[in-house]
């Protein structure tokens, strides 16, 4: 039988009900900004959808004009609840959202799966919502997609990049990097600290820490990765829940970024 892991943050951090998900979605991606890019990788807040969704469909409208051509999406997520000292494999066959079931691509885990840095934990999969959030907008922008996704732990810039380089491949293949930038600190300090990640970010500069970054360990990963292929990094957006969701007293900092190759900028 089919191995599935289901929807563990369905009617918490996006709607359940896919007509109203769909909805939703659309309406994000229609108020969000187009710009020419042709990202090979971005960056995109895993909150609830009121709070980072805005953000978040900034870099996900990027991939409407090259939807045909992704077949598969390499995504890598900071863990919250069950920790790992690598990169590590959910071991199921398949993803289910509420728009419905995405397989994995068993020849990309192939390829990656002897690598020492990863392993495979059905626990650090089970109720991790940075990955499962990006999902909804993965298949809303690119339809039918392989999907590559790895929960990320402990792993060193180096070792998420070794992963990134081995599965990089070419226009069918795009990375994904879910991450939140500061938490709760007041509006303005947030602003500033965020402003100061983003740079970091454009620098491609791979020595993020967890509070600047709750994804530090995967951006700085693909920050590496990027500098060794050349890329370019793009802000699409910076903001916080005090923008989107009103309290301005303890924020949580979200950014969108895009990362083109040369001639596709």
């Amino acid at each position: 039988m089919l191995q599935v892991r289901p929807p563990a943050v369905a009617d918490m951090f996006y709607p359940g009900d896919a007509a109203e998900l769909r909805r939703v979605i659309g309406a994000m991606l229609a108020s969000a900004k187009t710009r020419p890019f042709i990202p090979k990788a971005i960056i995109a807040p895993h909150a609830g959808y009121i709070y980072s969704g805005p953000v978040a469909a900034n870099a996900y409208t990027l991939l409407q004009a090259r939807h045909e051509r992704i077949e598969r999406v390499v995504l890598l997520g900071p863990v919250h609840r069950v920790w790992v000292a690598g990169l590590a494999l959910p071991g199921v066959e398949a993803f289910e959202t509420p728009l419905g079931r995405i397989q994995l691509d068993r020849d990309a885990i192939h390829a990656i799966a002897a690598l020492p840095q990863v392993e495979t934990s059905v626990g650090a999969h089970a109720m991790e919502h940075s990955l499962e959030v990006q999902l909804p907008f993965l298949q809303t922008v690119l339809g039918n997609f392989k999907l590559v996704p790895l929960a990320v732990g402990g792993a060193s810039a180096s070792q998420v990049a070794e992963v990134l380089e081995a599965l990089w491949g070419g226009d069918e293949t795009l990375i994904v990097v879910s991450s939140d930038l500061s938490h709760y600190l007041p509006y303005d300090q947030a602003r500033e600290v965020d402003a100061d990640t983003a740079d970091a970010i454009l620098h491609l500069r791979s020595d993020l820490v967890g509070e600047r970054a709750c994804g530090a360990h995967p951006v700085n990963g693909l920050l590496l990765a990027a500098r060794h292929k050349g890329l370019k990094a793009h802000l699409l957006d910076l903001r916080n829940s005090g923008d989107t969701a009103g309290d301005k007293n303890r924020v949580v900092g979200y950014g969108a970024f895009a990362f083109t190759e040369e001639g596709d900028a």
